[in-house]
């Protein structure tokens, strides 16, 4: 039983309100969130639509899905639907989810919620103005290792927060028409990856943040690896990298003047989070009890969604929707610093 490191809370899935979800876009993503919504909640998703119909009937089967729709409108227009998961390519998040909110829908967006800050605020307003919760897709933010982390450092285990560490890189073979390296696919490390890294800086340090950044780019002008120091007024710092072109540990760290916290790779997904005292001695672990692939805790952003739309919130307490416009207006202005295109240019 855990003496120091708090426990996480809301870690079953199947005690959240249901909701009726229709998938927009049914890919990769849609596919690992469908089944773990399957799996671990009570969530229904009663629709899905793609820009084919084959593609989304084959997707319904699949999944057992009673209703498939050859276009998103049609999708959206379903008055069974309450909320739409938005699991197209981030270049076409903007369209997508104000489709959705026009249609009075609820809208969960895969991140980053969109290829710039300025269409991020697009889709906030419309949100806003329409009444329907949105929330970014930030799975992270929402499984139990991070809350075990949130109350760590709410309760002051760790004293001042001096320092944050998060990487996340991989290695992505170069094809300069793949989403990876293309500019009119909003390409690129930052927006790929960074977007972890430094939502997980603003988790932990608040988004009142400057940046300076260093980076490489790509033959098509995209960003292939940054490196980004976040300032807070407080004199707090986050050191965050994201690398398209070399795998990286996937770590985090975050170290104040009583301790440290040592996130597990991959920290986004992390099972383990160890306390080390400021005398460098481990005092205690936390591990996840549940042991399931990686992708299937797609599921507590799902629940967590269904309990603020059941409280009557239009956007998460634990990943604000300004949040989530701070961020991007962040990797903008790395983007900016390092030299890298506009998302949706060409190369």
């Amino acid at each position: 039983m855990s003496t120091v490191l708090p426990s996480p809370r809301f870690t079953d899935p199947r005690d959240a309100p249901i909701l009726r979800w229709g998938i927009l876009a049914p890919g990769a993503i849609a596919n690992d969130f469908v089944d773990s919504l399957v799996r671990h909640t009570d969530q229904r998703v009663v629709a899905a639509g793609s820009r084919t119909f084959e593609k989304a009937e084959e997707f319904a089967r699949r999944h057992g899905i009673d209703r498939a729709y050859g276009s998103y409108a049609d999708l959206v227009a379903d008055p069974e639907v309450d909320v739409v998961y938005v699991a197209s390519p981030h270049s076409h998040h903007e369209e997508h989810a104000l489709l959705a909110i026009a249609a009075g829908k609820h809208v969960l967006i895969e991140k980053p919620i969109a290829p710039t800050a300025t269409a991020a605020r697009r889709i906030v307003a419309a949100a806003r103005a329409a009444g329907v919760f949105a929330m970014e897709a930030m799975w992270t933010r929402y499984r139990p290792q991070s809350d075990v982390v949130r109350q760590a450092v709410d309760g002051g285990l760790l004293g001042d927060i001096q320092l944050v560490t998060a990487d996340f890189g991989g290695l992505a073979a170069f094809d300069l028409t793949s989403r990876i390296y293309d500019p009119r696919l909003a390409g690129g490390a930052l927006l790929d990856l960074g977007v972890y890294v430094t939502a997980w800086a603003t988790f932990v340090l608040g988004d009142d943040l400057d940046v300076t950044a260093r980076g490489r780019l790509a033959p098509t002008g995209v960003d292939a690896h940054a490196a980004l120091v976040l300032s807070s007024p407080r004199g707090s710092h986050a050191l965050v990298s994201a690398s398209v072109d070399a795998p990286t540990p996937v770590r985090s760290v975050i170290a104040g003047d009583r301790g440290r916290l040592e996130v597990s790779s991959p920290f986004w997904t992390a099972d383990t989070v160890a306390f080390i005292d400021a005398d460098g001695s481990l005092v205690e672990e936390w591990t996840d009890s549940y042991d399931r692939p990686v992708r299937q805790s797609l599921c507590y952003q799902a629940a967590a969604l269904a309990r603020f739309v059941d409280a009557g919130l239009t956007e998460s307490p634990l990943h604000t929707l300004d949040e989530t416009v701070r961020v991007l207006e962040i990797l903008d202005s790395a983007r900016e610093q390092i030299g890298g295109v506009e998302p949706g240019t060409g190369a």
